[in-house]
């Protein structure tokens, strides 16, 4: 029996037994173990709660090896009881040999056709490697599939590829989030639906400025999508986004060129559109890695923010949810989730973060060099009063 795998059934039993040792915030629950169920690795986690307090975990499953191209599926699980326990896996997109990635799943909780709400998981398809697919080789695609009864069943894929991306000389490469997408929840934009992406545009450049975020949007449950322009700084890549006080929507995007080790941050005040100021965020050290963001109250005045990401500079460690009670002005307090290992081919790398209820966060992450992801429960009570 392999070390790593010694300690997450260690890990497990201690928890499960409500050992003072562990507590449900410091000891991760696992949920997805590479070598397990038919998959080599998982990777790029996303998780979503129903209106009915079921989590639902999702992640790609890929076959043989831990690369992100190859015969990739998205795999999903669920949970009951507030992650303390998970469901056997499910497949729900697998494109035979190909690559199905980048789940970005939310829950319309506003279309009055489905008053239990409705399930879309966004995800893309690929048939060449980023670098080939940057070259012009090959193609990214944009789909849809949607549950209305808890994941129990999905509907037919939907191919959206020609509403939110222009031609494929224009756009190449193409990819969601990683992690959940939004449905706005106040004001004049309340109920769209709004993912975050990134795409290059022409020629391959050294310095990765020919990527850029930008978000994709529908206002009416799916039947058509408009795309926003380019966030105006070169190299934006990977990226995440929020609801923001007085109708504004923030991105928060992965620096792709490396060079300053912070997030960027785009703000727009007119649903996701256009952006009205785009800036590097010196409050949140990035490794050049995925983050998650995510609006924990709106009850008062200014929203309230969560922000989780490996916030070590020099690798993928040290795991830490930061908290803004200003609209992501500031980010005055944070709690480490994981350290991670001391080796940098031992990573805390992805994640993403739901909110269970008023006092506690959900992450569910990638722990110990991808070997597994994991879910933990944090929380947040005392943090931004």
């Amino acid at each position: 029996m392999s070390k790593r795998r010694l300690i997450w059934i260690l890990s497990a039993f201690l928890f499960s037994t409500g050992s003072d040792v562990f507590s449900q915030e410091r000891s991760p629950i696992p949920v997805f173990l590479s070598g397990d169920e038919g998959y080599r690795t998982y990777r790029i986690p996303a998780i979503i709660r129903l209106p009915d307090k079921t989590l639902m975990a999702f992640a790609e499953g890929r076959v043989n090896s831990s690369d992100d191209f190859g015969n990739i599926d998205i795999v999903m699980k669920t949970s009951r009881d507030q992650g303390k326990t998970w469901s056997p896996m499910k497949t729900i997109v697998d494109v035979d040999s190909l690559q199905a990635g980048n789940p970005a799943p939310v829950v319309d909780r506003m279309d009055p056709r489905f008053p239990r709400g409705r399930i879309f998981l966004f995800y893309n398809t690929g048939n060449q490697t980023e670098s080939e697919i940057r070259q012009g080789i090959g193609e990214r695609k944009v789909w849809y599939i949607t549950s209305a009864d808890g994941g129990k069943t999905w509907d037919k894929p939907v191919n959206i590829s020609h509403e939110v991306m222009p031609d494929q000389h224009a756009w190449r490469s193409y990819a969601n989030t990683p992690g959940h997408a939004l449905q706005v929840a106040s004001g004049i934009f309340k109920g769209r639906l709004l993912i975050a992406a990134n795409h290059s545009a022409g020629e391959p450049k050294i310095d990765f400025t020919d990527y850029s975020s930008h978000v994709f949007y529908t206002d009416d449950h799916g039947r058509h999508f408009h795309f926003s322009e380019d966030v105006p700084i070169p190299g934006s890549n990977e990226a995440t986004a929020t609801d923001l006080s007085k109708n504004r929507i923030m991105l928060n995007a992965r620096d792709q060129k490396g060079e300053l080790h912070m997030r960027i941050v785009a703000i727009s005040s007119d649903g996701g559109s256009h952006w009205d100021t785009a800036y590097h965020e010196p409050q949140l050290p990035d490794p050049v890695c995925e983050g998650s963001i995510l609006t924990i109250d709106r009850s008062k005045g200014h929203h309230k923010l969560a922000f989780c990401n490996a916030a070590n500079t020099d690798q993928r460690n040290d795991l830490t949810i930061r908290f803004s009670k200003d609209d992501g002005m500031t980010w005055p307090e944070k709690k480490q989730i994981d350290r991670g290992g001391v080796e940098s081919d031992d990573p805390t790398a992805y994640s993403d973060i739901v909110l269970l209820d008023a006092g506690n966060i959900g992450v569910l992450y990638e722990k110990d060099g991808y070997a597994r992801i994991v879910f933990r429960s944090v929380s947040v009570r005392g943090s931004v009063k």
